[in-house]
């Protein structure tokens, strides 16, 4: 599956902004579909997943109340929706899916996803 990030831009602390995951070549809903994030000079970590038929999601603590990540079946797309932005979101943040998932993962870890998108730049002006 092909994954094409966008959404992505230059905010003030305290906006909104929507990021979407576009998939093609196969179904996106029959893979847990995660967005990490990397910050100049650190890791690539976890913001949010979701996966299963009932659409389960995870999310960072950082980003918890502030995020929600959602999938438009009939877009075969999975979008991150972030508000009350803070400059420590900014990042390059990428989408990435699964093949499959164990019982009991919450798909945080980057080596569960074999897909990835190239990423998109978000940048909170404080």
């Amino acid at each position: 599956v092909q994954l094409q990030a966008s959404g992505g831009g230059l905010v003030q602390a305290g906006d909104s902004l929507r990021l979407s995951c576009a998939a093609s070549g196969r179904t996106l809903s029959t893979y847990p579909t995660g967005w990490f994030r990397q910050a100049p000079g650190k890791e690539r970590e976890f913001v949010a997943t979701i996966f299963g038929s009932a659409d389960t999601t995870y999310y960072a603590d950082s980003v918890k109340g502030r995020f929600t990540i959602s999938r438009d079946r009939a877009k075969n797309t999975v979008y991150l929706q972030m508000s009350s932005l803070k400059a420590e979101d900014t990042a390059v943040y990428y989408c990435a899916a699964a093949e499959s998932w164990k019982l009991g993962s919450r798909l945080t870890r980057r080596s569960e996803y074999a897909y990835w998108g190239q990423g998109t730049q978000v940048t909170v002006s404080s």
